[in-house]
């Protein structure tokens, strides 16, 4: 045995290596029929696959340009992340954008823009931006709730993302007045960390969901009752990446933690249901709101990804004849977020949301219901310039996601659904999780979105306006085609906004909504 030890250790490393090859290369031939490469070429053929695999991480560091890449580009990740650090956010020596672009925005500055004066809330807080109008005021909620910030944590479930990703969202949103949206994974210590929650389900009916797998309102009632955090509750009908067709969590991603939250199965994969089994028509849709409008006393909104509006408009008319209806409305852009989903589904169902906010905006204001409802927008709008359209088009909150996700270290590497996130996010690896320090990135985000309503009260400010809410569709123009290169956004999608009642912003800051602070957001009892 000691002379076969001795012959192998002589043995040079080439033929080792060689060997090695050999092996691969026989196995490739005569073993193995799944891949043609490697059986036509042997040993080369998987140089082939590996140069594959890392094709997306070559094009974005080092073949596309600053302004191509998608679904964000690297100037706008660039933004975000200087936001994100306190860094210089500036450019030099002008745009490189092609501001002749199909759907460039541009916004309208007034000669003498609007003056902050010494004793304005914005003199000394140039981040306080509430939102202009009170979820459930209309429809006389007894906890009806303003948000202290117009942008916000849109629907991340615990699960798709990780606990270290969840606490920093949820301390930064506290840190920065914002809400959190739960998405439809349930209510998890994680999302307990101080900031306001507002509490969102869809068709698995997670953290409210029966044994037979159907809605619980106790289980809501209860769920409310002990968690004073959650100021809002919104039923998702569909969202971006994939509306009309049900949500997937892999079962790696599932573990014990989140099978008992969830109410599921450790290992196996979670399939909700692409329709709800707590109503099938839009009356009872209505119905099922008022009902826990009722049990909880909370808001209740809707979300969806918008595409055929007859159901829209059968629900806008019950609101009409019945006095009732969704609190707030998210709006979700064809865009795709955060979601796994088929790329027939992300790239194809569903409208963009300048398309389909447009669409839905008019059916409600044909019927005169837009000052019951708070829009909220949700679909790659965490930029100013892109908020500032949204409030002139007639949204009053903006949600973010990916935005959000950035702001705390991903990088964009797009394997969300696999649970290989190399930042730690969206991934159930304890190790990768280690590598997210939660009180620093939960700095980040809260600074990305003090930086993000700073300069969106600039852009309003140059505008000549107080509030982003005063922005009207004739206040931003858009690239459209050759033949009219260029139309304000009342032309473009043929209808006015409905002014938003506004006062001034401290009176926003003083009313009762906010618990007489700042710096605070409260339901009212």
């Amino acid at each position: 045995m000691e002379t076969f030890l001795a012959f192998l250790s002589n043995i040079p490393w080439y033929l080792w290596l060689l060997g090695v090859l050999a092996i691969v290369a026989i196995r490739d031939i005569f073993f193995q029929r799944a891949h043609t490469i490697s059986h036509n070429y042997p040993i080369v053929g998987h140089l082939r696959y590996w140069l594959e695999s890392i094709g997306p991480e070559m094009r974005q560091y080092f073949v596309a340009n600053n302004r191509e890449e998608l679904p964000f580009n690297r100037i706008e990740r660039g933004w975000i992340y200087a936001s994100a650090k306190q860094e210089n956010n500036y450019e030099g020596f002008g745009t490189d954008r092609d501001i002749y672009a199909h759907h460039h925005i541009f916004i309208k500055n007034q000669m003498m823009g609007y003056t902050v004066s010494e004793n304005h809330p914005n003199a000394t807080d140039k981040s306080f931006v509430p939102c202009a109008k009170v979820m459930g005021a209309h429809n006389g909620r007894k906890k009806p709730f303003r948000p202290a910030s117009v942008i916000n944590v849109s629907a991340m479930s615990f699960g798709s993302l990780s606990a270290a990703a969840v606490t920093s969202l949820n301390k930064g949103v506290a840190k920065s007045d914002a809400y959190h949206n739960t998405g439809e994974g349930g209510l998890s210590p994680y999302h307990k960390q101080g900031g306001d929650v507002v509490f969102h389900f869809g068709t698995g009916y997670f953290g409210v969901r029966s044994e037979d797998g159907n809605f619980s309102m106790p289980k809501m009632k209860k769920l409310v009752a002990e968690n004073p955090c959650i100021k809002a509750i919104e039923i998702k009908l569909s969202q971006g990446a994939k509306p009309g067709k049900g949500g997937v969590l892999p079962g790696a991603k599932i573990t014990p933690e989140i099978a008992e939250i969830r109410g599921v199965e450790v290992g196996k994969d979670v399939l909700s249901p692409a329709t709800h089994k707590a109503f099938g028509s839009i009356p009872e849709l209505l119905q099922f709101i008022e009902d826990i409008a009722e049990e909880t006393g909370l808001p209740v909104g809707i979300k969806g990804a918008i595409g055929k509006l007859d159901q829209w408009e059968v629900l806008a008319d019950l609101m009409v004849a019945t006095g009732k209806g969704p609190d707030f409305i998210a709006v979700d852009g064809g865009e795709g977020g955060t979601g796994a989903a088929p790329p027939s589904f992300a790239d194809h169902v569903s409208l963009p949301w300048v398309y389909g906010f447009s669409s839905l905006y008019r059916v409600f204001q044909e019927r005169k219901l837009t000052e019951r409802i708070v829009f909220i927008g949700s679909g790659k709008l965490g930029f100013p310039a892109k908020a500032a359209m949204a409030f002139a088009m007639g949204a009053d909150c903006i949600n973010v996601a990916r935005e959000a996700m950035m702001s705390i270290g991903c990088i964009q590497a797009q394997v969300c659904h696999t649970n290989a996130c190399p930042a730690g996010i969206a991934t159930q690896s304890k190790w990768k999780q280690r590598g997210i320090d939660i009180p620093l990135k939960s700095d980040r985000l809260a600074q990305y979105f003090k930086t993000f309503k700073k300069e969106l009260l600039e852009i309003t400010h140059a505008a000549g306006y107080e509030h982003p809410c005063q922005f009207s569709m004739q206040d931003v123009q858009v690239n459209v085609d050759d033949i009219d290169l260029n139309r304000n956004l009342k032309t473009t999608y043929g209808y006015e906004k409905t002014p938003v009642p506004f006062t001034s912003v401290e009176h926003l800051g003083n009313c009762p909504h906010l618990g007489g602070k700042r710096t605070k957001t409260t339901n009212v009892g």
